[in-house]
């Protein structure tokens, strides 16, 4: 007995279909926000971040990240630039420059 090709591609495209949309149901499910980052209070300032809030506003550059790093104490310096992927891990004596698009300084924290 021979089962015609037609036949036999009904029930590989169903199921492919079901599995398809089983898919498309977890990719809608609900995720919980990632947590926030700590908040440094002024006791707690390890990377020294409050002594340069001055900054914020201002066009970096290299040597102005330098000046930052340096006059706040902090053992190292991240750029984070809109749309990159930076961790999550938490290290309280390095120091955060958030900068937007035109490279402007946006906010200056520990982290």
């Amino acid at each position: 007995m021979v089962i015609p090709l037609r036949l036999c591609l009904v029930p590989v495209g169903l199921t492919l279909l079901t599995a398809c949309t089983s898919m498309t149901n977890a990719n809608n499910a609900s995720h919980d926000p990632a947590p926030r980052p700590p908040q440094v209070s002024e006791q707690e300032d390890a990377c020294g971040a409050q002594r340069v809030q001055d900054r914020i506003g201002r066009r970096f550059d290299e040597a102005l990240g330098e000046s930052i790093r340096r006059e706040s104490g902090a053992a190292s310096l991240r750029i984070i630039r809109p749309g990159h992927a930076y961790t999550m891990e938490y290290q309280g004596d390095r120091i955060n420059v958030h900068i937007d698009d035109n490279d402007t300084i946006t906010d200056i924290g520990c982290g």
